[in-house]
């Protein structure tokens, strides 16, 4: 009876890493790929811990309270995370919902009790995509602006530039991954979206070992959202590091961020690598995941990599993208 729990938050974090022992024959690999299995926490993706954190943080410094509407802007995870902890501590949650995300992940928001609304309903933001002055701080500026008119409070909780984003990853992820390898960890391989993961992680991992190794993902020009009408787009990730990609929108926790190496991934092979892992390991990842899951078993092919730990995050399982191309058929 000591071991019930009684909120959600208590489920979050201590998620297992997995080695892709079957996997890893199958490609030949010469280093461990130790799969970090974030679909473990409670509503499902490795964003419940930076959403927990950041109510933590905001109700800490005294910026929120039961009755007050927390608001963001978010593709998806970011989103659920938040309204599973908003419904369970007495907060309303308003999303500006990224567009092209998947109708699982509009139907579990809903059912949260989330507040659904395409990012064009924030004031200013269509005009400003129609005369070419839309920039990332713009819309942050915005967003803020809304929350400042309404009648009652409104917190922008703002996960790209809350610290507590990369906080959550420095004070839970990255002790767990150590704890678990013994201190062994080689390389990180992770994904961008927010860039609280791998930020947080970095610094926590670097600390401890600055020969560790950083290899961030993103995906290539023909993945990424809107790149195509019928396009196998790889969801959730951001581009970053493409010297062409304008500095005004790229995420700021990734500016002056140091990593060793980035990978771009392609849908087709993001998509591929997911369906493979389901089939010799049974652990069924979504599109990040298979993006980060590929670029980990480019690294873990390398002769140099021989014997070594390569620690791939995966953010969510497949669940949420049964619809997308990722699945279907």
């Amino acid at each position: 009876m000591a071991n019930i729990k009684t909120n959600i938050a208590q489920l979050v974090g201590h998620t297992p890493l997995f080695e892709f022992v079957n996997y890893e024959k199958d490609h030949g690999a010469k280093g461990k790929i130790l799969g970090k299995l974030e679909y473990f926490n409670p509503s499902g993706s490795i964003k419940d811990r930076a959403a927990l954190n950041m109510i933590l943080a905001a109700e800490r410094d005294g910026l929120i309270r039961p009755g007050d509407t927390i608001v963001e802007n978010t593709s998806g995870n970011t989103g659920i995370g938040l309204a599973a902890f908003a419904a369970g501590r007495g907060y309303h949650l308003t999303i500006f919902l990224d567009p092209g995300q998947t109708e699982e992940r509009q139907k579990i928001l809903k059912a949260y009790g989330a507040d659904l609304r395409p990012t064009t309903d924030v004031p200013g933001v269509s005009e400003a995509k129609e005369n070419g002055t839309f920039t990332l701080q713009f819309f942050q500026d915005a967003i803020q602006a809304y929350c400042d008119a309404q009648p009652t409070r409104h917190y922008y909780i703002n996960q790209l530039t809350n610290e507590a984003n990369p906080g959550a990853h420095y004070l839970t992820t990255g002790p767990e991954i150590w704890e678990d390898t013994d201190g062994k960890v080689d390389i990180l391989v992770a994904t961008v979206g927010t860039a609280g993961t791998i930020t947080g992680l970095s610094r926590f991992l670097r600390e401890k070992n600055p020969n560790v190794k950083i290899v961030a993902v993103q995906p290539d020009p023909a993945s990424r959202l809107g790149a195509s009408e019928d396009p196998q787009t790889i969801g959730g990730i951001a581009p970053f590091g493409d010297e062409d990609f304008p500095e005004e929108r790229k995420v700021p926790f990734i500016l002056g961020f140091k990593y060793d190496e980035c990978i771009d991934v392609n849908g087709e092979d993001a998509y591929r690598a997911g369906r493979e892992l389901a089939l010799s390991d049974g652990v069924f990842l979504g599109q990040s995941a298979g993006a980060a899951l590929y670029a980990a078993t480019v690294v873990a092919g390398r002769p140099e990599n021989e014997g070594k730990n390569i620690v791939v995050i995966l953010p969510d399982n497949g669940m949420k993208y049964l619809s997308t191309n990722m699945y279907k058929g």
